[in-house]
């Protein structure tokens, strides 16, 4: 049986339940390698190997973006084989992107554990990857925003330009948008804290590596929480994330397995607890002062 979570969710929020942000990186997060490697290089007839390599050089040789690179790279590249890059295809590439264990069925068990909570949970991709790639995939319906790279394209759907690069320190901008409920133009607005819509201190970030690091730490430090995850059985991967709890950026780490009964599971469950109790103590808290100063009168 389906459960409609997006009405139950509406209905709740309106009741004045919490509601919680889960936002996720999505290449080597969510899947196993770049989006591009699933298709898309093969199709230009290259190894990954060569063509993050052409795009890296970009990156040294021009000091360019590196976002801006591999999605130069990917145009270049493509009509160099005579290759149109259009929305249509990319979006038929994500249909083909690897995830991992236990990805697909993570959403509906988080929603559950937040329904169980009387917690509101809402998902989103904040990715330096393309959002038609992403868009393309069978998860894609369980986000209420992705943020990610984009590109703009003509009148016959051919790309020709990026639209949005999203790189390692324009993601932050992103969590804003959520705390804030506000589009691009209202995000460097002055909002007092009791009038965001979410809290930072109810948000998640899910990451793999440095380029995440300005949103782990962000959210770590305005008392939400960051876990840094890492391919199971790489132990280059793990020493990463290991590094980041060392030094502070990330509060917890665990293998990339979305499971039931996971190691992240298991995390993510408890912070949906904790941020339950933290809401009806605050909100007990609020309704003693209010009876305390009535007492006076």
């Amino acid at each position: 049986m389906n459960i409609n979570y997006k009405e139950i969710f509406a209905d709740m929020e309106v009741k004045g339940c919490p509601i919680m942000a889960l936002c996720y990186d999505f290449d080597k997060t969510l899947s196993p390698k770049d989006m591009q490697e699933y298709g898309f290089i093969d199709s230009l007839g290259m190894t990954s190997q060569e063509f993050w390599h052409k795009s890296n050089t970009l990156v040294r040789e021009q000091n360019m973006d590196m976002i801006l690179a591999y999605m130069l790279t990917m145009t270049t590249e493509a009509k160099r084989q005579d290759i149109d890059v259009t929305e249509e295809d990319l979006r038929k590439l994500g249909k083909g992107i690897e995830l991992y264990k236990g990805v697909k069925s993570w959403f509906d068990r988080i929603n559950k554990i937040g329904l169980d909570n009387g917690v509101v949970i809402e998902h989103y991709i904040i990715s330096s990857g393309l959002k038609e790639i992403i868009e393309g995939n069978e998860i894609a319906p369980y986000f209420k925003k992705i943020y990610a790279s984009c590109f703009l394209y003509d009148q016959y759907g051919k790309a020709v330009w990026p639209k949005q690069a999203v790189n390692f320190t324009t993601k932050t901008q992103y969590l804003f948008h959520i705390n804030k409920n506000c589009d691009t133009e209202d995000v460097n607005r002055y909002m007092p804290e009791d009038k965001r819509r979410i809290p930072f201190e109810h948000f998640i970030y899910i990451g793999d590596s440095e380029t995440d690091i300005p949103c782990m730490r962000l959210v770590k430090s305005s008392g939400g929480h960051s876990i840094g995850v890492y391919k199971p059985d790489d132990d280059k991967a793990k020493t990463m994330v290991e590094k980041l709890i060392r030094e502070g950026r990330i509060n917890y780490y665990a293998p990339s397995d979305f499971s039931s009964c996971s190691e992240i599971e298991n995390i993510v469950s408890k912070i949906i607890v904790q941020i339950k109790a933290k809401h009806d103590l605050l909100l007990l808290s609020k309704n003693q002062m209010q009876k305390a100063k009535k007492s006076l009168n």
